[in-house]
């Protein structure tokens, strides 16, 4: 096991504990182990790269990693209404539909590879942001909350247009899969 592997773990095992605190309304803990398991995300590609410790385990336990811990901080702050539930439905439903899009695409293609596209990155990116952005205005008491909305609204538009992004390639891999065959 290297190291960006061990970090990508790291940031699984922190998503219960992030949520333990949320739930519990602990936002100053919350914060610091959403901010461990973000840098930690930073870290792990970072190093994989510069060391060159890409492993397959890591292209595989990182996207799920990210979508635990997002996931996760979405669905339970919603619940505790500190994000809107809109927004949350946005974020879990481009999560379903990826990962079924993947499912799906395992049926009809062998060896495919997912690649995440920009959009993904900065969909995930701002999805980060947001959250740290909410739970920084709770741990310091600021009133930002026009730079809040304005971040819900921009992480909307992202996670959407991302998630309709993987769906036109989806389609297209699956298109591209059926016209090398014949029909019976």
């Amino acid at each position: 096991m290297n190291i960006p592997n061990l970090l990508t773990l790291l940031r699984i095992l922190l998503t219960p504990l992030l949520i333990i605190f949320l739930i519990d309304r602990k936002y100053d803990l919350a914060f610091v182990v959403f901010c461990v398991a973000g840098i930690s995300d930073g870290l792990d590609g970072f190093i994989a790269r510069i060391m060159k410790q890409k492993t397959r385990i890591g292209a595989i336990l990182d996207p799920i990693a990210d979508k635990a811990l997002l996931s996760s901080s979405y669905i339970t702050m919603a619940v505790i209404g500190v994000i809107p539930d809109w927004l949350a439905v946005a974020v879990i439903s481009r999560d379903l539909i990826i990962v079924l899009g993947v499912l799906v695409l395992l049926l009809f293609h062998s060896g495919i590879e997912i690649c995440p596209s920009l959009i993904s990155k900065l969909t995930t990116l701002f999805q980060l942001i947001t959250i740290f952005a909410v739970l920084g205005s709770k741990v310091l008491d600021l009133s930002v909350q026009p730079v809040i909305t304005s971040l819900y609204i921009i992480t909307l538009i992202l996670t959407v247009t991302s998630g309709l992004h993987y769906i036109y390639r989806g389609v297209g891999m699956i298109g591209s899969e059926n016209n090398g065959q014949q029909s019976a």
